[in-house]
C-alpha cells in the first residue's frame, strides 16, 4: 500500500521533472546551431585603450576619447572566465493571479527554470533568490549539474504567498551581492515607482547588470472588465473592492501607462533591460524572441 509520504515525494518528483523538460525543450530549440553566449558581453572589464585599427567593430570605439583628442581608440576588454548570474524571483501574492491561463508565477517560474539551464549549460554559475516581503529562499551561484538539479527542486517547490516588499528587498540584493554579476529579477513589478527607480539605481552604483522581465496579465494591461465588478487583493486575504469597472478603466489605463513609462525610463538611464512578457504568450516563444534579440540574430 502507497503510503502518504510516497505519494508527496513522487508528487515533487514528477514536478521537478516536468521542469526539467520544459526547460530543456526551450533551450535546446533555441541554442540549436548557435555558439555564442546569450550574455556575451556581460561578464566583461576594462583593460585598456589601444588605437583603431582597420576592421575594428565600430561599436568598442569610445568617442568620448575621440571628441577630446580627434583620434579613433577601441576599448579593450578582460573577459572573466564565467559570468555570475542571480535569478530573483517574486513571490507574493499578487504573482497568483490569473486571467484564463496560468498564473503570472506559473509562468515567472518556467521562464526562469529555463534561463538557469540555458547558463548553467554554458559553465556560467547561477544563483536564486526568492522573495515576497522578505527573502525567502538564497542559493548562492554554482554552475554544475547537480546545482542545477537543486535549483529546479527549489523553484518546483516555491508557491506565491504574502505580500510585496520589492524595493526594499532589490536594495538588500544590491548589498548582499558583492561580485559584480548578472541581475535577473522576474516580477510584476507592483511597486511604488520612485522606491523601484531608487533600488533599480542602488544596483546600477554596484554595477550589476540588470535584466527585468516583468510578468503581467493581459486584463492587468487591458482592464477589460464590464458592469459591476468585484476585486480581490491577491496579497491581503479578505479585502475586496467592487467599482463600477468601466467607469474606472480610463483611469486605471492612464495611470498604469505612467508607471511603465516610468519604469522603463529609469531602465533606459542605467541601460538595463526591460521586457514584458504576458501570461497569453507562450512562453518559449516569448524566451526565445529575447534572447534573439540579445545576440542580435
Amino acid at each position: 500500500m502507497t503510503q502518504p509520504a510516497e505519494i508527496t515525494e513522487h508528487a515533487a518528483l514528477e514536478r521537478v521533472s516536468k521542469l526539467r523538460l520544459i526547460a530543456r525543450t526551450v533551450v535546446e530549440s533555441f541554442v540549436s546551431g548557435q555558439h555564442r553566449s546569450v550574455y556575451k558581453g556581460f561578464s566583461v572589464e576594462f583593460a585598456q585603450h589601444r588605437e583603431y585599427s582597420r576592421g575594428d567593430e565600430l561599436r568598442h570605439i569610445d568617442w568620448k576619447v575621440f571628441g577630446k583628442s580627434d583620434k579613433l581608440f577601441v576599448k579593450q576588454y578582460e573577459e572573466e572566465t564565467n559570468l555570475r548570474a542571480h535569478l530573483c524571483l517574486d513571490a507574493s501574492g499578487s504573482m497568483r493571479y490569473a486571467g484564463h491561463g496560468e498564473s503570472k508565477f506559473e509562468y515567472a517560474r518556467k521562464v526562469a527554470a529555463a534561463l538557469a539551464y540555458l547558463m548553467i549549460g554554458q559553465s556560467d554559475s547561477v544563483g536564486f533568490v526568492a522573495f515576497d516581503d522578505a527573502l525567502r529562499q538564497q542559493i548562492p551561484p554554482r554552475g554544475t549539474s547537480g546545482h542545477l538539479s537543486t535549483l529546479l527542486k527549489t523553484l518546483a517547490e516555491i508557491e506565491p504567498d504574502r505580500e510585496t516588499n520589492l524595493a526594499p528587498l532589490l536594495h538588500e540584493l544590491a548589498g548582499r551581492i558583492r561580485r559584480r554579476g548578472l541581475v535577473i529579477v522576474l516580477s510584476d513589478f507592483f511597486a511604488p515607482v520612485e522606491d523601484l527607480i531608487k533600488a533599480l539605481a542602488h544596483l546600477h552604483h554596484k554595477r550589476h547588470e540588470v535584466i527585468l522581465f516583468q510578468i503581467l496579465d493581459p486584463r492587468e494591461i487591458d482592464f477589460p472588465f464590464e458592469e459591476m465588478h468585484e476585486f480581490r487583493c491577491m496579497e491581503r486575504p479578505g479585502v475586496r473592492l467592487r467599482l463600477d469597472a468601466p467607469r474606472v478603466a480610463k483611469l486605471y489605463r492612464e495611470r498604469f501607462q505612467r508607471f511603465q513609462e516610468r519604469l522603463r525610463e529609469a531602465c533606459h538611464r542605467h541601460r538595463f533591460d526591460h521586457t514584458v512578457l504576458t501570461t497569453n504568450q507562450p512562453y518559449d516563444a516569448a524566451l526565445a524572441q529575447y534572447l534573439s534579440r540579445r545576440q542580435g540574430i
